[in-house]
């Protein structure tokens, strides 16, 4: 059995980089994830529980496949947990493929950072057991160097999403101003239409006066 930890700490608060795990397949930089697929999804006592089926392209050298069988499309289980009021995010994932030969277990913590609360550190935890089969230790040192370089390609890709949330966020904020000032010209239009109307009648109505006034007199 091998444990392989680490932590990261990204520059942007929980909400950002929570809301960035949800988007964070398919991206260009962890093109191992095919796709995520939704299977059960539930609010408990306010807290977001998620089912979902991952499927991802592993790569094995022929050695390997020749103990423990290949695949084009490997599956995984993923349960999550959302809790907005403590600002906590966890996400377990074990293998569902090669699960007789091979069982990678995943945890990845995301809560903020206790010295900087506007951070968010991430906490993620391999723990890869490999049994049945000969060469169990170097394919565990093999499975643990693959989950350590797709740990380096997830942070970049999480990067990747936020950077195109917060264009999200900036081309919402330039349609908003730019309706917000459509609406205020068309307001403004309507304001000085009905201004110039209510002139005309005001000085239709007073030259009816004079005219009623010069009758009068007359």
């Amino acid at each position: 059995m091998k444990i392989w930890t680490s932590e990261h700490t990204f520059n942007h608060p929980w909400e950002t980089v929570a809301t960035a795990a949800w988007r964070k397949y398919p991206n260009p930089h962890n093109t191992a994830v095919i796709g995520t697929d939704v299977v059960e999804r539930k609010v408990v006592n306010g807290v977001l529980h998620t089912h979902r089926l991952v499927s991802s392209s592993w790569y094995f050298p022929r050695w390997a496949q020749a103990l423990i069988g290949s695949a084009k499309i490997c599956y995984a289980s993923e349960q999550s947990e959302v809790n907005p009021s403590l600002r906590l995010m966890v996400l377990k994932t074990i293998n569902l493929t090669f699960c007789r030969h091979i069982a990678v277990d995943e945890t990845l913590r995301y809560t903020p950072d206790p010295v900087d609360p506007s951070k968010t550190l991430l906490k993620q935890e391999a723990v890869v057991t490999v049994k049945g089969v000969p060469l169990t230790n170097y394919m565990e040192d093999l499975l643990t160097t693959k989950i350590s370089n797709n740990a380096g390609r997830g942070r970049e890709a999480m990067e990747w999403v936020i950077n195109k949330l917060n264009d999200e966020v900036k081309d919402l904020t330039r349609s908003t101003d730019e309706i917000f000032n459509q609406t205020k010209r068309s307001l403004d239009g309507i304001a000085n239409t009905a201004k110039k109307q209510m002139d005309d009648i005001s000085q239709k109505a007073k030259k009816s006066l004079d005219d009623i006034h010069s009758l009068s007199l007359s």
